[in-house]
């Protein structure tokens, strides 16, 4: 396998991302690519809320929130030595981490799953999935 320029793991905080984040962090220390991304997507909490909370307001609750998601992320990273960018992003899962592999030139995602097979996987998958609609590169899931 040639060397990317990056990978990219969408994290949650949850033990699942933290198994894709070390899955990541091995691909990198076997020299599979140069640069590591971590990024966590805040829904977008919509007209109603806007009207009655200001966009900094806003914008502060999905910071703080998403460097909730991204710091057992972000441990990990350090613990390995290893450095990494950290992001987050606004609206749907699929689409944002779609951007960012485009913006960031990334050949890699990686996520966490919970594995579930049939119903239950139809529905708790549906942000695996969405990241797999929306990504042109391979995206690989870590159980």
């Amino acid at each position: 396998m040639a060397k990317m320029k990056a990978i990219l793991v969408a994290v949650d905080g949850s033990a699942y991302s933290d198994r894709a984040v070390q899955h990541a962090l091995d691909l990198v220390a076997a020299g599979l690519a140069a640069e590591l991304h971590l990024i966590n997507v805040q829904p977008n909490l919509g007209g109603a809320v806007s009207a009655f909370v200001s966009r900094a307001q806003i914008e502060t609750y999905h910071r703080e929130e998403g460097d909730k998601a991204l710091a057992s992320a972000v441990e990990l990273a350090k613990k390995a030595s290893v450095p990494a960018a950290v992001h987050i992003g606004v609206g749907r899962q699929g689409e944002v981490v779609g951007d960012f592999v485009d913006k960031l030139g990334a050949g890699l995602v990686v996520l966490g799953t919970r594995g579930h097979t049939g119903l239950a996987g139809v529905l708790l998958g549906s942000v695996a999935q969405d990241v797999i609609a929306h990504s042109k590169v391979p995206v690989t899931l870590v159980k």
